[in-house]
C-alpha cells in the first residue's frame, strides 16, 4: 500500500497576500474556490512537486498564522534556491551547510517558516 502526502495546510492571515506571495515565487494556483460565503479554500503546487498547500478561510481550527515551521522542500541546488528567492525580493537566510545536506530558509509574510534542503551525495 502507498502512503503519499498531498496536501499541508499553512496558517495565513490574508489569503490574497499569501496567493500572491506563493504565486511570485513559482507556486501553482491549482484552486481558488469559494463553495458559499465564509468559506474560501486555496491549493498551490511548488514547482515539481507531487504535494501541495492549502490555506484560505475558515478551514478549521489549527496552528495560527506564522506558527508553521516544519514544512522541509528538497531542491537540487541550495545556492541556486538562494539567489532566485533573494532575486524576487524575499528574504531567505543560508546556505546552512550541514553533514545531511545544505539548507536555506525563509519566511511567507505571515511568518510560516519553510527550509529548503539540498541532499547530500549519496553513493
Amino acid at each position: 500500500m502507498d502512503w503519499k502526502i498531498e496536501l499541508i495546510f499553512v496558517p495565513v492571515s490574508d489569503v490574497d497576500r499569501s496567493k500572491e506571495f506563493y504565486e511570485r515565487i513559482g507556486f501553482h494556483a491549482d484552486h481558488d474556490q469559494t463553495p458559499y460565503e465564509g468559506l474560501r479554500f486555496v491549493q498551490m503546487t511548488p514547482p515539481g512537486s507531487a504535494c501541495s498547500i492549502a490555506f484560505g478561510t475558515n478551514l478549521g481550527d489549527g496552528l495560527a498564522p506564522g506558527q508553521q515551521n516544519t514544512i522541509q522542500v528538497v531542491v537540487p541546488d541550495a545556492d541556486e534556491a538562494l539567489a532566485h528567492l533573494r532575486g524576487l525580493g524575499v528574504e531567505a537566510t543560508g546556505v546552512d551547510e550541514q553533514a545531511w545536506g545544505r539548507f536555506v530558509t525563509f519566511d511567507d509574510p505571515d511568518g510560516n517558516t519553510w527550509t529548503l534542503q539540498q541532499l547530500p551525495p549519496r553513493d
